[in-house]
């Protein structure tokens, strides 16, 4: 698991870079949430399901099927989104699959049920620099700053750099846009 707010961080810089025509600011909100709410199966410590279970942490809430019935579901009420049904099916998938995505990279855990329902295999990335964050108030210790740290690095560097290239690309064409 990364911390809940880097994982708000990557839907935030990308929407940055689209520009608030292409995702307007409502479905932007909507992208961060999408990208946090996979983590609220912390839930399930409470109600004694294992973390192993399907509905344990990295369970079926880190699968690509929870990513698409996030997505279904936005395209339905795709109105108040102020944008097209595709758009925000598609925005919302691509936000909630960041969060298992990103949290197969880290270097603990069981790794996330990808392909819940069709299986329930852990897996990681070959690739894992992302120091694994702990669970609770243990957050609040050197160990946290640790995970901050790797983070900062790995993920919202590379997110808001990717975001201010995107904004000054958008920036740069308005520019050259001829006058009407």
């Amino acid at each position: 698991m990364r911390t809940v707010m880097t994982h708000a961080v990557v839907p935030l810089a990308l929407g940055w870079a689209l520009g608030s025509r292409t995702i307007p600011p409502r479905l932007l909100l909507a992208g961060a949430l999408a990208a946090v709410l996979p983590d609220a199966d912390v839930v399930a410590f409470k109600l004694g399901i294992a973390y192993a279970d399907d509905f344990g942490h990295r369970g079926a809430s880190h699968s690509f099927a929870f990513a698409g019935l996030l997505a279904v579901f936005g395209a339905l009420i795709s109105h108040w989104f102020r944008a097209p049904p595709w758009r925000v099916a598609l925005w919302l998938f691509l936000c909630a699959a960041s969060h298992p995505l990103l949290d197969a990279l880290t270097d603990g855990g069981l790794g996330v049920a990808l392909y819940w329902p069709w299986s329930d295999a852990r897996i990681f990335a070959p690739w894992r620099p992302i120091e694994v964050s702990p669970i609770g108030a243990r957050f609040f210790s050197a160990r946290g700053l640790e995970v901050l740290w790797s983070e900062a690095r790995w993920i919202v560097a590379p997110a808001l750099a990717l975001g201010a290239l995107g904004a000054g690309i958008r920036a740069s064409m308005r520019r050259s846009e001829p006058a009407r």
